[in-house]
């Protein structure tokens, strides 16, 4: 029966084995899958990625504002922290901006 040191030998010596034969398969798949990308012409889109840009680009609208403060005009979309002037009011109904 082998030693323990000798199992470990052979299981590092297996793990390394793994990892190139990993490294072998994933070249020879991306190569297979580049050479599909060209043959049909296939963009980031359609197999659904996006480019950085388009990302980068996208920005979030402003939410509506719900609150007004009736002295200065300043609103507040109800959303984060209160301002200010809206921090101490318990009843903010007051302040509901009517549609």
């Amino acid at each position: 029966m082998p030693s323990y040191k000798q199992l470990t030998a052979q299981l590092e010596k297996l793990h390394k084995e793994v990892a190139a034969a990993r490294e072998k398969e994933v070249e020879q798949a991306i190569a297979e899958i580049k050479a599909k990308i060209a043959e049909y012409e296939i963009t980031a889109e359609e197999l659904g990625f996006t480019s950085a840009g388009a990302a980068s680009a996208r920005k979030k609208t402003p939410l509506p504002a719900r609150y007004v403060n009736p002295k200065t005009g300043e609103t507040w979309s109800g959303r984060g922290r209160a301002p200010a002037w809206l921090a101490g009011v318990k009843n903010r109904d007051r302040f509901l901006i009517k549609d």
